[in-house]
C-alpha cells in the first residue's frame, strides 16, 4: 500500500489541508533582500503589500528581517525582532484571515514573533544556527519549515561539495527531522533549501527529484521564486524572471510540492489552480 503523506497542518487549532497547494507571499522588512520588489520600508507599506497578497490568494505571509542573500551582512537578533515585531503586530489587526509565518533561524526572533501572532516558524538553517531553535518550536507547538542549508548566509557559497547531491541532502535533513519529531513536534514541513549552499545545477537536480522528499511523510516547501538559478541561466535580472519562476513552480507543482513560497503571488495562484485542475482529469 503506498505511503500517505500527511496533508495539514494544525495552526492555533485551525486544521489547513493542504490537499492542495498553497502559496505562501514573501514580505522581506529589509533594505538589502535579493529581490528589491520584495522589500517593504515601512509598517504601513507591508500591511498594504499584505493585504494586497491576501486578496491575491495568499495562505501564508512569510515575514522576514535578516537578508539571507549570499554574502548578506549580519545583524543582531535585536535588530531582527525590532524590524518584524511591528509589521506582524499590524498585519495580525489588518488582515486577520491571513496567517503569519516568521523568517528567522534565531530562537528568541521565533518565540517573539509567535508572541505578536505567527503561526508558523521558517527556518532556512533548519536548526543548525541556533541549538535552541529546535526546542523552542516544540515548546511553542507551531507548525516549523525545516530548510535544508550549509554553513550561514555568509558562508554557504563554499559548502556546495556533495558527493551524492540528493541522498545527502536527504540524510542531513533525516538527522534534524528526527530530532525534531523525538521533542514531540508534530508539524513540519520541508524544504530541500534551493539556492542555499547549492550552485545552479545542483537546484535543477534537487528540482527534478523533488518527488523524493515526500519519503519524510510530511509536506513539502518549494522556494524558487526568482533566484539566481533562473536569472543567471536565463542572464537576465531578477526584476525579469516571473515567467522563469512559474516555469520552475509548475515543474515543482508537479513533483509533489505542497506550498510554493513566492514574491509574485496572483501569478503562483493561478499556477497552482491550472496543475490542480489538470491533475484532478487524470
Amino acid at each position: 500500500m503506498p505511503k500517505v503523506t500527511k496533508k495539514t497542518l494544525n495552526l492555533r487549532g485551525n486544521v489547513l489541508d493542504l490537499s492542495t497547494p498553497v502559496v505562501m507571499g514573501i514580505l522581506n522588512i529589509t533594505d538589502d533582500s535579493f529581490y528589491a520588489g520584495s522589500r517593504v520600508p515601512s509598517v504601513d507599506q507591508a500591511v498594504e503589500r499584505a493585504r494586497t497578497m491576501y486578496t491575491e490568494g495568499a495562505v501564508f505571509i512569510d515575514i522576514g528581517g535578516y537578508s539571507t542573500r549570499p554574502g548578506a551582512a549580519d545583524i543582531s537578533p535585536n535588530q531582527e525582532a525590532d524590524r518584524i515585531l511591528p509589521v506582524i503586530e499590524a498585519i495580525v489587526k489588518a488582515v486577520p484571515d491571513v496567517w503569519i509565518s516568521v523568517d528567522t533561524f534565531r530562537a528568541a526572533v521565533a518565540r517573539q514573533a509567535v508572541e505578536a501572532g505567527a503561526v508558523l516558524v521558517n527556518d532556512v538553517a533548519g536548526g543548525t544556527l541556533d541549538p535552541a531553535m529546535f526546542e523552542t518550536v516544540a515548546g511553542l507547538q507551531v507548525p516549523y519549515v525545516l530548510m535544508h542549508m550549509r554553513g550561514t548566509p555568509q558562508t554557504m557559497t563554499g559548502q556546495t561539495t556533495y558527493p551524492d547531491l540528493v541522498p545527502d541532502v536527504l540524510f542531513e535533513i533525516q538527522i534534524q527531522l528526527q530530532t525534531l519529531r523525538n521533542l514531540g513536534q508534530m508539524d513540519v514541513i520541508i524544504d530541500p533549501g534551493f539556492g542555499f549552499a547549492k550552485t545552479p545545477r545542483q537546484n535543477f537536480q534537487l528540482l527534478n527529484r523533488l518527488d523524493a522528499f515526500q519519503a519524510f511523510d510530511a509536506p513539502v516547501l518549494a522556494g524558487l521564486s526568482r533566484k539566481s538559478t533562473i536569472w543567471r541561466t536565463l542572464n537576465i535580472r531578477p526584476e525579469d524572471a516571473l515567467n522563469g519562476t512559474t516555469v520552475l513552480n509548475t515543474i515543482a507543482l508537479t513533483k509533489g510540492a505542497d506550498m510554493l513560497r513566492v514574491h509574485d503571488v496572483l501569478e503562483a495562484v493561478e499556477t497552482v489552480k491550472l496543475i490542480s485542475s489538470c491533475q484532478q482529469i487524470l
